[in-house]
């Protein structure tokens, strides 16, 4: 298992952009809880940090595939490395400023959320560059899924770290500095410098122009709202239990699930279609949902935790090689970004439809929601069949492109990513 994606890493280029996109995105993986933090500090109340906040993950929504159409039309150092200075720039100000005035700290917040950099699109675009062949690039998407559990486990250890040393301000300013670094090291790299988008059909509506892509995103919609409705549902589980600590016990367990379930993933060659696979591991998701409606006794709550997150990292895997197989040509960036906005804005979602829940229908309730989430993104893969069926791979185009050539599409790869 491990050996797979060390034989990956050991490929030129790979960890320093792996590495670096995940330094690089620390800033946005961090930002709510930084935010609260530092609010907090300031004396703010829990409802202006958690607009605050808000206002940060909806600027956010909208500033990546805007972004991830900026860098497939126009390279990615051009985009990726300014965006990443604006956004530690409105971080900046806003620790600069305070919350007082509070238009500033809106406006510093919406800076920072908007110009977050579409690093993780970028990362899946340079993937066929850097390993060639189709097996390892799906591999790929599965060490990419297992890093991103990683990070989102210790990037909030690592802003309380920073908080208990010095302070949150500071915990912002740290935290944005190595992502500035991050983004300039995937940048510099040659793979990034290279590559160039394939031709692409001028449209309005973008990577959105694929039906393929779009019944995705409608399915990862309902997963982001059953992950965010989760967070809400755990934290009234423990205290329920009188305990703080099984919150986090909770979500540790969530995570290690899906830590779990994203290394069984990528130790293997799959064969098929990855869109009737999808299917089937959003089902086998879906199902991991429906037990914690039960919200038994803390031990067995952590058991059932665990494999609710089992398939989670899968998921992500398998939808990434999917976005590649439906995005239209020289979209790549623009639709990975459209998934990663379409998951944040269903968690966002499911955090704000559990805590009605709660308060009407209490704890159990609020993991219902998690689980008609769940059932909710398979109808939407059942019921969309027709447009997800396996793309027809194009002939190779190739066309001049500098000093090397851009092969503009290959079976399995519509992309056009740089060959």
């Amino acid at each position: 298992m491990a050996a797979g994606y060390a034989e990956l890493l050991r490929t030129r280029y790979a960890a320093r952009l792996l590495a670096g996109t995940l330094v690089g995105r620390l800033p946005n993986a961090t930002a709510p809880i930084a935010i609260v933090l530092f609010v907090r500090a300031e004396g703010g109340s829990y409802s202006l940090a958690g607009a605050l906040a808000a206002i940060y993950g909806l600027s956010n929504a909208v500033g990546q595939p805007l972004l991830g159409r900026a860098v497939d039309l126009y390279g990615q150092p051009r985009v990726q490395l300014p965006s990443a200075v604006l956004s530690a720039l409105g971080m900046v100000l806003l620790t600069l400023a305070g919350i007082d005035p509070l238009l500033l700290a809106y406006a510093a917040v919406i800076v920072a959320g908007l110009f977050t950099p579409p690093l993780e699109g970028g990362l899946r675009a340079l993937w066929t560059d850097v390993l060639g062949r189709e097996d390892r690039v799906h591999r790929a998407y599965a060490m990419d899924a297992v890093a991103q559990e990683v990070m989102f486990t210790v990037g909030p250890l690592l802003v309380t770290l920073l908080v208990s040393l010095r302070s949150p301000a500071a915990a912002l300013l740290v935290i944005n500095a190595i992502g500035v670094l991050g983004a300039l090291s995937v940048v510099l790299s040659k793979p990034s410098r290279a590559w160039r988008s394939a031709p692409r059909e001028a449209h309005w509506l973008g990577a959105l122009r694929s039906p393929g892509l779009l019944a995705l995103l409608g399915a990862f919609f309902f997963v982001g709202l059953a992950l965010g409705s989760i967070t809400v549902a755990g934290v009234a589980y423990a205290d329920d239990h009188g305990r703080e600590s099984v919150y986090g016990l909770l979500m540790a367990a969530l995570g290690l699930g899906a830590l779990f379930g994203g290394l069984l993933y990528g130790a293997r060659q799959w064969a098929g279609a990855p869109e009737r696979r999808l299917r089937v591991i959003v089902a086998l998701l879906a199902l991991g949902y429906l037990p914690l409606m039960l919200t038994p006794g803390v031990a067995a709550m952590t058991v059932l935790a665990g494999v609710a997150g089992v398939f989670l990292a899968p998921a992500l895997a398998c939808a990434f090689i999917v976005v590649d197989r439906h995005s239209p040509r020289g979209t790549v960036t623009e639709a990975f970004s459209w998934l990663v906005t379409t998951f944040g804005v269903g968690a966002a979602v499911g955090t704000g439809a559990a805590g009605p829940a709660v308060e009407h229908g209490g704890t159990a309730a609020s993991f219902a929601v998690a689980s008609a989430a769940g059932v909710a993104a398979l109808v939407v893969l059942l019921t969309t069949q027709r447009v997800l069926t396996p793309p027809v791979a194009a002939d190779p185009v190739v066309i001049p492109s500098g000093n090397d050539r851009i092969r503009a599409a290959e079976p399995g790869f519509r992309t056009g990513h740089k060959a």
